[in-house]
């Protein structure tokens, strides 16, 4: 038999340190802090280097001292507005119109210093491009793009640009555009993607709330209707003068309550119960908003034949507690990988195994904390056991919880 490997992730009951904010959030999603906005706008800051060619004109003495003022002035402001509209549209709503004010003032300028400083300036038409992709809803995107792409054309031509920067300017302009085009509808699948995985969890949720009333009417209707029916039963007894008779039905009373109590109590405790699918639904939600992506096999969901009601709400409280730890403890993890399996031990007994291993920095110096201790008092319980480690190639952490299947009646493999 496998010996546990030490732990790495500290419990969230256990010692841990301050949970900090993500630098990023959500491609789409509105920006949560100025830590995330200033980020944000530091990568779309990477895309100023394409300002080489007006900034290569300025400073090459082709104009003259107020052109050359204008023209700086222009690129400011162009570059003021670019960032404008992008802190902006992270931090106001949906249907803010302000940012087409921003999208026709880069292309007016786009226009002006083109005509009067060169075509050196028609590389602004492809950040107007951009822009435009981005402010203008997905069904009318692609033409606002093809409408820019066509006036910086025309400007281009009136300029009288020589054909190799035509090819240099205007082909990305339309390419630029039509990738963020792209982008905006893949955000917004996305988007609809992360509310589809709350609605499931809610619609898991409330299933089993469902089941738990309808558990409780049946048990409790039936039997609070025989206590009923037994209780007047006792009191004719008694005014009969029956003693015994009515003894015999106020036993009968104590058995049916004590009954119902335990009733009760099981269908509470399968209520309170965990199951895969509805952990694996909250899951993919909770990683999701820690920025880490969830990738499970199709076997999780199809569970394993002849796997008990007990063993399985401890594989799903295993799930529960490995995606705790990664979202609580497992900084700079960005995949999470759930599997599902069997195994056969050297005593001929099977094993449902399921393994979720992130790819963070691995494991560290500190034992298991209370989460883990837990989970692994739950699987003693049901005869299982509790590997934890690093994952593979000695990166990231890897969870394998194995619970016994002892019901099953497939034959044993051949030694």
């Amino acid at each position: 038999m496998s010996t546990s490997l030490p732990a790495r992730h500290p419990d969230d009951h256990g010692e841990g340190g301050q949970e900090h904010a993500p630098y990023v959030n959500f491609p789409g999603a509105a920006v949560q802090n100025r830590r995330q906005l200033l980020v944000k706008l530091a990568w779309m800051s990477l895309w100023m280097i394409y300002l080489v060619y007006p900034v290569k004109d300025l400073t090459g003495g082709t104009h003259g001292t107020a052109a050359t003022v204008v023209g700086w002035a222009a690129l400011a402001v162009f570059l003021g507005a670019y960032l404008s509209l992008v802190a902006l549209r992270s931090t106001k709503p949906a249907d803010w119109h302000g940012k087409y004010s921003f999208v026709a003032l880069m292309l007016v300028l786009a226009v002006a210093t083109s005509f009067g400083l060169g075509e050196a300036w028609l590389t602004l038409f492809t950040y107007a491009s951009v822009c435009v992709a981005i402010v203008l809803p997905p069904r009318l995107g692609l033409r606002g793009v093809g409408v820019t792409t066509a006036l910086a054309l025309a400007v281009a031509l009136l300029v009288r640009a020589d054909p190799d920067t035509l090819a240099a300017i205007i082909l990305p302009c339309f390419l630029g555009g039509l990738a963020m085009t792209g982008l905006q509808r893949l955000i917004a699948t996305m988007q609809e993607l992360r509310e589809a995985r709350a609605a499931v969890a809610h619609l898991a949720a409330s299933e089993e709330r469902l089941r738990l009333a309808r558990d409780l009417h049946d048990l409790l209707g039936h039997s609070l209707s025989l206590i009923t029916l037994k209780s007047e039963l006792a009191g004719r007894f008694l005014d009969q003068d029956k003693q015994e008779a009515a003894r015999a039905q106020v036993a009968d009373i104590e058995s049916v309550a004590r009954q119902s109590l335990v009733d009760v109590r099981e269908a509470v405790s399968g209520f309170r119960r965990p199951t895969l699918p509805v952990e694996l639904a909250a899951a993919r939600t909770a990683l999701a908003a820690a920025q880490v992506t969830l990738e499970a096999a199709p076997s999780v969901l199809d569970g394993w034949p002849g796997l008990g009601p007990d063993e399985s709400g401890v594989l799903a409280w295993a799930l529960r507690e490995a995606v705790t730890n990664v979202v609580r403890h497992g900084e700079g993890a960005t995949l999470c990988t759930v599997g599902a399996d069997r195994t056969w031990e050297g005593d001929g007994e099977r094993y449902a195994v399921l393994e979720i291993t992130d790819n963070g920095p691995g494991p560290g110096k500190s034992g298991p904390g209370n989460g883990l201790s837990g989970l692994e008092e739950r699987l003693t319980l049901v005869g299982g056991r509790l590997e934890t480690g690093p994952g593979a190639r000695g990166r990231g952490f890897r969870l394998r919880a194995l619970v016994p299947l002892r019901t099953v009646s497939e034959p044993s493999p051949p030694a």
